[in-house]
């Protein structure tokens, strides 16, 4: 992984972690609603690429991407 200052590294506390709940945990959005919001109106992408699916699972180096935070899937 890269030591990239924009990024915020955060733990999935384990191998993989679903998107809504990695927007919620980290303080992006505040509830499930607030999440389904943000997701449909296609302001999330994942690897640089927009994502509709809260469910999404995540694993260890994928970015999640939302108005100019960046976070990184860790282990």
């Amino acid at each position: 992984m890269t030591n990239d200052p924009s990024i915020e590294d955060v733990s999935a506390g384990g191998e993989s972690i679903r998107l809504g709940h990695i927007l919620k945990f980290t303080g992006l959005l505040d509830s499930g609603g607030d999440v389904k919001g943000a997701i449909v109106s296609g302001r999330v992408m994942v690897n640089g690429e927009v994502e509709r699916r809260r469910g999404r699972q995540l694993h260890v180096g994928d970015i999640v991407s939302m108005d100019e935070r960046r976070l990184r899937v860790c282990p």
